[in-house]
């Protein structure tokens, strides 16, 4: 298994630490470095800013996204490490040397966050260099990555960071099934579902990012889950009536439109004439397509029927 440690910004890492979220953004202003060193579900961890040379605390890697900070804000409003958005632009603005209103940041984004009380800090690795500013890849196949990877397991399994898991628990959560399948929040949700589908409105090939959304095929509030599979990407007006059951999606990935909308609301002859309509935008991967469970639960639970 590889592992990256990440240099970390010190008010970054305190801000989220008291407020022990489910996910988190590590951003880099410019949104240039991006993780490519390890996989989806393989830990991240967190060292902090020479003199403070520790590692304290870590998630696991979802994706890494170039996103308008607008967007980030949107999504993730405090998991970005600060208080507003007025606050982390500042931020961003002064670590870019210039002034934009709406910059893209690069956003690699972690699920299950941890963070270490201070007296469970682990040492910077001894082959840690100085020069080293952004991160670096480690794995557990050398004696150092072991090494360090142990301590972390060790810190998530005892009191120091809370948890009350055994080790074996801990294991098991943050173990092999982890990295095969990592546990999606709300934000890394929608924004795997907007990069799967290519930032492409699922129905109308629609680009325009700031009214594209990640609907749930099985409702959230439904035990649906946050995974790519049950996702889909609409323009808004789309969400609204997919939520609503005015339209749904068939096992044949084409687009259902209810009658219920031209009863009730007299009109609706864009929606109508899109009824038998197949996708224009499907994730690449079949493991990201919509499932055919999910499908079926909205077409038979929510969809209003013909």
């Amino acid at each position: 298994m590889k592992f990256y440690v990440a240099v970390t910004d010190d008010h970054w890492f305190r801000f989220l630490a008291e407020r022990q979220p489910d996910e988190v953004t590590f951003w880099r202003p410019k949104g240039t470095t991006a993780v490519r060193a390890i996989s989806a579900g393989e830990p991240f961890l967190f060292k902090l800013h020479s003199p403070n040379n520790y590692i304290v605390g870590g998630g696991f890697f979802v994706r890494h996204s170039l996103l308008p900070l607008s967007l980030a804000w949107e999504v993730f409003k405090e998991k970005n490490g600060a208080g507003s958005l007025v606050e982390v632009r500042t931020l961003v603005n002064r670590r870019r040397g210039d002034v934009t209103t709406d910059p893209i940041i690069g956003c690699t984004i972690l699920t299950e966050p941890f963070f270490f009380l201070e007296d469970a800090w682990i040492p910077a690795p001894q082959d840690w260099k100085p020069n080293i500013v952004v991160g670096k890849t480690y794995g557990t196949d050398s004696d150092v990555g072991r090494r360090i990877w142990e301590q972390v397991l060790g810190r998530l399994s005892g009191q120091l960071v809370g948890v009350r898991d055994s080790q074996r628990q801990t294991e098991e959560r943050f173990g092999a099934p982890f990295l095969a399948r990592p546990r999606l929040g709300q934000g890394g949700f929608r924004i795997s579902v907007t990069e799967a589908y290519t930032r492409r409105c699922a129905l109308t090939g629609e680009r325009t990012l700031p009214v594209l959304q990640a609907a749930h095929i099985k409702p959230f509030a439904e035990s649906g889950p946050h995974e790519v599979r049950n996702g889909l990407l609409l323009r808004s007006d789309l969400h609204i009536l997919f939520d609503r059951g005015y339209i749904t999606v068939d096992e044949d990935l084409r687009l259902v439109t209810s009658k219920s909308i031209r009863e009730e609301f007299e009109n609706g002859r864009e929606y109508i004439a899109m009824n038998g309509r197949p996708l224009v935008s499907v994730p690449s991967s079949p493991h990201d397509r919509p499932g055919r469970d999910f499908l079926s639960y909205h077409n038979d639970k929510v969809f209003r029927g013909n």
